[in-house]
């Protein structure tokens, strides 16, 4: 068997659960959110003619059908978006319930939900940033070295291949890992949190017009849900990797800091 290492420090291990908690109770919640008006617009206001995606029904043969309108275009979603099976049968909702919380349509509690879980991930991550800043987390572990990147394009086909590092290259996250994991914590995160303070009408009081960087307050929706959507796209890219590449060794290395390196 492989040599036991210690890979994860305590403060990582700590602010990452800290994280997989928040992020499934804000997407759950913010769908529930979302429920309440299934449609997004690029424009300060919500007019038709700005409309860039819709979750509604439609009447066919005497039925209403779930559809999803991704500009021009329609796809039947019927059972799963628009429409979906509840207690008391179908449901025209645009996300199911099993996927909310609230599960049953409750606006008021899914903002609840929502605002304290996304205040204490903006405190945990500003913890995370300034560890990884004066820990040198960011510079020993994240920051790829020129050779690294030297070597992007292999590391792409050894990942599409579905081959990963061995013995000392597995000590370090590769470059794809390094690349991912900046653009989702100095990127995707940061737009999350200033679209979602951009629909307060409180947080545009502190610095008046501000919104209008971001294309007006419903163009700030929009991309809230966009870069929530693209987090959602790494995360199971992520659980994919974190499966295939050893489970029980991942959440290990998680949970205790251990990691058994690959022989």
């Amino acid at each position: 068997m492989g040599e036991l290492i210690y890979r994860h420090r305590l403060p990582v291990r700590i602010m990452h659960w800290v994280n997989v908690v928040c992020l499934v109770i804000l997407l759950m919640s913010g769908l529930q959110i979302f429920n309440a008006h299934p449609a997004l617009y690029w424009s300060e206001d919500s007019r038709e003619g700005t409309k860039v995606l819709e979750i509604t029904q439609k009447q066919a043969d005497g039925q209403s059908r779930g559809v999803t309108r991704i500009g021009p275009f329609e796809f039947d979603t019927d059972g799963v978006l628009g429409n979906s099976r509840g207690a008391d049968g179908m449901e025209p909702r645009a996300f199911p319930a099993w996927i909310t919380i609230p599960g049953p349509q409750w606006l008021a509690m899914g903002r609840l939900w929502h605002f304290f879980f996304a205040w204490l991930l903006v405190a945990n991550g500003v913890a995370y940033v300034l560890w990884t800043l004066f820990s040198g987390h960011l510079r020993r572990d994240l920051l790829p070295t020129r050779g690294e990147w030297h070597g992007i394009g292999r590391s792409l086909r050894d990942h599409l291949l579905l081959r990963h590092p061995r013995g000392e290259e597995a000590r370090r996250y590769n470059v794809l890992q390094n690349i991912a994991y900046l653009t989702i914590v100095f990127g995707v995160l940061p737009l999350i949190v200033l679209g979602g303070w951009a629909m307060s009408p409180m947080m545009d009081s502190f610095v008046p017009g501000w919104v209008d960087w971001l294309g007006g307050r419903q163009a700030a929706r929009t991309l809230h849900f966009g870069a929530a959507m693209l987090l959602v796209a790494f995360l199971a890219v992520h659980l994919f990797e974190v499966v295939i590449t050893g489970l029980v060794n991942n959440l290990r290395s998680m949970i205790t800091g251990y990691w058994r390196q690959p022989e």
